[in-house]
Parts: structure tokens; C-alpha cells; sequence
């Protein structure tokens, strides 16, 4: 399982949200930057970029942020926020991010999903925002009728490097991570799965591992907030990939 320090990007600077609440934002570091150079030093393998400003208005908003974090970092990033056409899908993978996230246009325009996937074997990742079981778009404002698992059963055979499944009831909240529906999910698709969503501590860490075939975690405010070390964290994850066989490699790969 690894994990994805996750920096959040809010008028140029790294925030966590309680909930997705634009209106809730604490600013943890002014310099994204910096914050990147710092979980790279720390040993973290990736990355995880989200342009907030960018899900709201549809487009690349903290751009020269992203830019500063990929020059900064010398870590594989994944990019998630306002990408909404083929054509920021390309620019994004050619200015150095490893990965973009699909969110909203993963429900708005499905074929294009599967274009890009084909186009970009790899480097392509679904993310599925879930409220009260059902999927959020448009930077959370807007609830659908599609279930987590109606829509990621829709990208089974599109070739998405991973779906990403935020849990925003708890999300910011350091409440725990909703370890039963990211392993149910993980359980009913073949698609690499990432938990993201109220990470608290080592514990939650440790009950993703118990749950099994579970890909990734995100993590975000318990690492600013010191409840959540990363080194520490990364030297949980590195002993338990080391004591566990890999029974389904496309599940624990470097996703």
C-alpha cells in the first residue's frame, strides 16, 4: 500500500477542508513549494496535487503553484482538479505530472475517460467523491444519483491506472478512514482502489492493511497537524509490503 501526502491548493497556497467546504479552509503552508520539497525529504514516494479553485471554475486555476510543486518536489505527482477536456489532460502529463485525477468528467463525459486511459495507459486515475454513498462533481457542490460502485464498475475495462475514493463525509474531519466501503469497493473491482478521506493516524494505516487488497492512501490534515508522522507512517507500509506476498499484483502495484 503506499501512501499519497496530499496538498491541496486553495489561492496559491496548501490547505485542508473540512467536508469539501471552500468556506472552511486552514492554511497550513503558504509555500506548496516547500511543503512538497518537505514530503519528499521525508521519503514520501508520491505525491498527491489537488487544484481546489481549479474543481470550482472547470479549469487549471493554481497552475503556477502545481508548476513550483513538480520543479519542487523530484517526486511522480498525481493531479486531480478542474481537468475537464483532452486537451489539459495532455498538457498537464507533458508540463511533468505522472498522473492526472478525473473527477467530475468521469460522470459528465465518460468516453472521454476512456479515451484518455487509451491514450495514456497509466497515467490516468479515476476519482470517485462520495456523499452519503452517492458521487459529488463539480468540486463536491453537486450531488449525483450514481453509487461509488456504478461508477467505478463503468471504468472496469477502460484501463484507469486507479480509482481514487474520497469518502467527503469525512474528509478533514480526522474521524477515521471509511476502511469498510473503500475494501468493499477494492473487494468488487479489478481496478487498483486508493482510500482517501478523515485519515487519523497509524491505526487507520493499520486497518486498511487488516482489510486487504486495498492499493493507496491519501493523507492530508493528520500529517500537518503532527497526528500522523510520515516517516513513521512510510516505515509502517514499508515492513507490511515486506512481510506480504503480493496475491493480486495489478491491486498492490506502485499505483
Amino acid at each position: 500500500m503506499i501512501l499519497y501526502p496530499a496538498i491541496d491548493l486553495k489561492g496559491g497556497q496548501c490547505v485542508r477542508l473540512r467536508q469539501g467546504d471552500m468556506a472552511q479552509a486552514t492554511v497550513f503552508n503558504s509555500d506548496p513549494a516547500d511543503q512538497a520539497r518537505r514530503f519528499a525529504a521525508a521519503g514520501a514516494e508520491w505525491i498527491h496535487v489537488v487544484d481546489l479553485d481549479g474543481a470550482f471554475a472547470g479549469r487549471a486555476v493554481n497552475g503556477a503553484a502545481v508548476e513550483a510543486i513538480l520543479k519542487a518536489a523530484n517526486r511522480p505527482c498525481q493531479l486531480g482538479g478542474g481537468i475537464r477536456d483532452l486537451a489539459a489532460i495532455e498538457a498537464w502529463l507533458a508540463r511533468g505530472v505522472s498522473r492526472v485525477i478525473l473527477g467530475t468528467v468521469a460522470v459528465r463525459d465518460p468516453d472521454l475517460v476512456r479515451q484518455a486511459c487509451r491514450k495514456f495507459p497509466g497515467r490516468v486515475a479515476v476519482g470517485i467523491d462520495a456523499k452519503g454513498g452517492r458521487v459529488a462533481v463539480e468540486g463536491w457542490a453537486e450531488t449525483s444519483e450514481l453509487t461509488v460502485e456504478e461508477l467505478a464498475l463503468r471504468f472496469e475495462d477502460a484501463g484507469a491506472a486507479a480509482i481514487i475514493h474520497t469518502d467527503i463525509d469525512r474528509d478533514g474531519l480526522l474521524q477515521g478512514v471509511n476502511v469498510e466501503a473503500t475494501a468493499a469497493l477494492a473487494r468488487r473491482i479489478k481496478t487498483p482502489v486508493i482510500a482517501s478521506g478523515g485519515v487519523a493516524g497509524l491505526e487507520d494505516l493499520r486497518r486498511l492493511l487488516a482489510a486487504g487488497g486495498i492499493a493507496g492512501v491519501v493523507a492530508g490534515r493528520a500529517l500537518y497537524d503532527g497526528r500522523l508522522i510520515l516517516e513513521e507512517a512510510l516505515a509502517l507500509l514499508a515492513s507490511a509490503r515486506a512481510q506480504t506476498p503480493e496475491r493480486n499484483p495489478r491491486k498492490t502495484q506502485l499505483c
